[in-house]
């Protein structure tokens, strides 16, 4: 079977300055939970300044996708705690892989930070993020 192409089209491109984030919940903008423990997903408080960096981002016009371990049936959880905190965001993917070790291959420019724990080093990070 052949597929019928019509026209050749382009892949969207975002506007210049403009960035899509890919954020990671647990251990990134929260204490790190593992999917075993649900129940500490509801009452977790997010890191002091992580809300007010990711919405100033959000206002900026750039994506922000919050890409997570947390699988699908934690969906709801994840959705309610984001809105009861006030995070404003694009997506969610649910999935990612566990254990760390990452190494992303793709066909666009790619910018990573590694972070832990700590809230203030998060910000200061973010706040002065490059893409390289």
């Amino acid at each position: 079977m052949e597929l019928e192409v019509k026209e050749k089209s382009t892949p969207p491109v975002l506007e210049k300055g403009i960035k899509n984030y890919l954020i990671d919940i647990d251990g990134t903008i929260t204490e790190d939970i593992p999917n075993e423990e649900p129940e500490r997903m509801i009452t977790c408080k997010p890191y002091p300044g992580v809300v007010d960096t990711i919405n100033r981002w959000h206002e900026a016009g750039h994506q922000i996708c919050f890409f997570t371990s947390r699988t699908e049936d934690l969906r709801d959880i994840t959705v309610e705690w984001l809105e009861k905190h006030g995070f404003k965001y694009h997506s969610i993917l649910f999935g990612k892989p566990r254990g760390g070790n990452y190494h992303w291959i793709d066909n666009q420019l790619i910018g990573a930070k590694r972070h832990k724990d700590e809230a203030d080093r998060l910000n200061q990070e973010l706040a002065k993020y490059r893409s390289f």
